[in-house]
């Protein structure tokens, strides 16, 4: 499969992917654990059925040395045991952000207070940066339908 449009290659597109990249790698460099970053990013991948994202997020985590049973439990967080309760809080709070349109009213406030209970306001504000980051990342992966399976980790980086 082809992508419908190389985003790098045309001047406003370009310009502003490269900008994104600059935001991310500030996500990055932020206190918000890398481990929850990946998990977040997979999650609101899955859930906006970006490919290139979840392709990308996996090879991240698993070579910071995410394990493959986590990776694979992340679509099924909630039953999961493997997840910490920030995690689980993180999870939760990136399900609403990106499901806006179907939970009427937005995100909840004891989704709010379980996410401010185990994150500081810093990194509250990089995981909410973060969530809206990976949500826009996705519709623009998703409309151009780039393709996914061949990133390297460290590719973006």
């Amino acid at each position: 499969m082809d992508a419908r449009l190389n985003l790098f290659a045309t001047p406003t597109a370009g310009r502003a992917v490269k900008q994104l990249m600059g935001m991310h790698k500030v996500l990055q460099d932020s206190p918000l654990p890398n481990a929850t970053q990946e998990l977040v990013a997979l999650r609101v991948s899955q859930i906006n059925g970006c490919a290139a994202c979840i392709d990308m997020h996996t090879k991240e985590a698993d070579a910071a040395g995410e394990t493959a049973v986590r990776l694979h439990l992340v679509a099924a967080w909630r039953e999961a045991t493997v997840f910490t309760e920030p995690e689980r809080a993180a999870l939760e709070l990136a399900e609403q952000g990106t499901r806006l349109a179907d939970a009427a009213g937005g995100v909840g406030d004891e989704v709010w207070e379980r996410a401010a209970k185990h994150y500081d306001e810093e990194q509250l504000g990089a995981l909410v940066v973060l969530i809206a980051f990976m949500n826009l990342a996705n519709r623009m992966n998703v409309i151009t339908r780039q393709p996914a399976g061949n990133y390297r980790a460290g590719q973006l980086h």
